[in-house]
């Protein structure tokens, strides 16, 4: 591995678990609450925002007005219906799956001395809720995780990936590696000056849609990262099921 590489800094839904569109549907249906009807286009392209900023700008679109105010009776109604929805969703059986190879692929990093780190536009209590059924930090697999509501900007900000940053002890940006689904994950690898700023076409946002927003590199498959790290000839090892302790991969 290349020496300078620190810290890998990816993105939850879409990214290193399977979306289905589900986070866009449960924005519809939050907005729906408060009486307004938007899109699954409009709702995708707020994808990787602070959930509250990503409510705001759509209620604001629908009002034509440039964002609503994120205190409001309506932004936090909204809000509050999106949480719910999508524990309940992440609650159910089979509904959180880790997209496939990403568990082999973060192995492989970090045995090559990467730090691993999460960062979300989720809450704190939505991103625990999924990592805890993963057992992903309990199990040693991922460093960190840095919700949007632990920082004072979310995305396209980089205050995520500079908090993941400082609770690792990475201190250069330069070391930093910054994986996502969506323009708004790659505005924060771009505004965090990460080295390497990588997103990846089988989430939300397909290849067309990713092309025009600053990168290093585009993958198809999780398993691509490590030779878009610079690690041509990595081998991302199958494990067993149950390898480290782990259940298989539709375990939760």
């Amino acid at each position: 591995m290349p020496s300078s590489l620190a810290l890998v800094v990816l993105d939850l839904a879409g990214t290193t678990i399977e979306d289905h569109d589900v986070v866009a549907r449960c924005l519809v249906e939050a907005v729906r609450a408060v009486d307004v009807t938007v899109d699954h286009e409009a709702a995708n392209a707020v994808m990787g925002l602070p959930k509250p900023v990503a409510i705001a700008q759509l209620l604001a679109q629908h009002d034509g007005m440039p964002i609503a105010p994120l205190g409001s009776e309506r932004v936090l109604r909204a809000t509050s219906v999106f949480e719910r929805a999508i524990l309940r969703h992440y609650g159910s059986p089979g509904a959180v799956v880790p997209i496939a190879g990403v568990e082999e692929t973060l192995d492989d990093l970090r045995e090559r001395g990467a730090k691993i780190a999460i960062d979300t536009g989720f809450s704190a209590v939505v991103a625990d809720a999924i990592l805890d059924r993963l057992g992903w930090l309990a199990e040693g697999l991922v460093d960190v995780r840095v919700a949007s509501d632990e920082v004072r900007r979310g995305r396209p900000a980089p205050d995520l990936l500079f908090e993941a940053m400082r609770r690792v002890g990475v201190t250069d940006v330069a070391t930093v590696a910054k994986v996502g689904d969506t323009p708004a994950d790659l505005g924060e690898g771009a505004n965090a000056r990460c080295r390497w700023n990588i997103g990846v076409t089988y989430g939300t946002h397909a290849r067309d849609a990713l092309a025009g927003h600053p990168h290093t590199a585009l993958i198809d498959d999780v398993r691509e990262l490590p030779a878009a790290l610079g690690l041509e000839s990595a081998r991302v090892r199958v494990r067993p099921a149950g390898a480290r302790g782990r259940r298989p991969a539709n375990r939760v």
